[in-house]
């Protein structure tokens, strides 16, 4: 089965109705996206764009997405790759330029939330990439990892687009950062995935001391990990929502709490069992492959700077840490 073929019963797993989120509908989606990355990752980045797109329509303007439809997020930009939105003379929105990091839109992908420069600001447009003046470049990703994830580069030629919301309306809001976490749950799955010979060792009895201490290792970061993303989850669907700075501040917690595990994970299990299961097991070495590229949507050490900035301009110096 193929990553576009796998994707569509991971989209019908999700719970998205009457919203993605409120009575468990946040913890269950995590799960949803934490299974399927344990499996194959690039089937879990997909999923997961699709689900943050679904839940971006609905926070911004309430809209939908067509049934059976398949859905990428697009807002990367490089030094010289950046698109703009042109508001045309009936009305209308126009969208040229290009679009780096595409999952999808080599296939599921049927249509993608975009965003674009415009005279008032940066905006977000809905695109159907089947729509006239789009040109798919997939032979632009190179990487082994999350090559089944279809990215591509994507250029856009004065095509048709349909605003979602206003200006700052996809990045000024907490569910940005709320999606911000669900990545992190495909990270959570995926060191899950990857540490699974390192489990099967111990649970085999083929473990030394230094073995089982590279997994006791591996098991407290794994739990750890679960551990935020299920108050995360919690605190989602419980409502009520979070100031964007707050919201900033979890993302960032729980992300480099699971970045923590994915590392622990990847380092540990090559440590413990040196280089056999990515030797001889090829699903296990494209496991490896892809957590390393998909894990790589953190910004490392210039994510925990400004995460460290947030923690000090909340004021706090350690009494919201002894509340259990």
């Amino acid at each position: 089965m193929t990553p576009h073929e796998a994707v569509l019963p991971v989209l019908r797993a999700f719970r998205t109705d009457p919203s993605p989120r409120g009575d468990g509908r946040t913890r269950h989606n995590f799960a949803v996206l934490a299974r399927a990355a344990a499996d194959a990752l690039d089937v879990a980045r997909l999923a997961e764009a699709h689900l943050d797109a679904l839940t971006v329509r609905y926070e911004i303007d309430g809209g939908t997405l067509p049934a059976g439809s398949c859905w990428g997020v697009y807002a990367a930009e490089s030094g010289t790759d950046r698109v703009h939105a042109e508001h045309v003379a009936d009305g209308g929105w126009r969208l040229a330029g290009r679009k780096p990091f595409c999952s999808g839109a080599a296939g599921p992908c049927t249509h993608a939330l975009v965003t674009a420069h415009a005279d008032d600001g940066r905006r977000l447009f809905a695109v159907d990439l089947a729509a006239e003046g789009i040109t798919v470049h997939p032979g632009d990703w190179r990487a082994l990892g999350m090559r089944g994830s279809a990215a591509a580069t994507v250029d856009l030629d004065d095509v048709v687009a349909e605003p979602v919301g206003g200006p700052a309306a996809y990045l000024d809001r907490p569910g940005f950062w709320h999606g911000a976490i669900a990545v992190a749950a495909a990270w959570y799955g995926g060191a899950v995935g990857v540490a699974a010979p390192l489990r099967r060792a111990g649970v085999d009895g083929r473990l030394d001391a230094h073995g089982l201490a590279h997994l006791g290792a591996v098991d407290a970061a794994l739990a750890a990990a679960r551990a935020v993303l299920r108050e995360a989850a919690a605190v989602l669907d419980e409502g009520p929502v979070e100031s964007v700075p707050v919201s900033r501040r979890r993302a960032m917690q729980v992300r480099a709490v699971v970045e923590t595990a994915v590392e622990s994970a990847l380092a540990r299990t090559g440590r413990a069992l040196g280089p056999v299961p990515v030797v001889r097991d090829a699903e296990h070495a494209q496991r490896v492959a892809d957590l390393e590229v998909y894990v790589r949507q953190s910004h490392a050490e210039r994510d925990l700077a400004t995460l460290g900035e947030l923690a000090g301009e909340a004021g706090d110096p350690g009494g919201e840490d002894l509340l259990l």
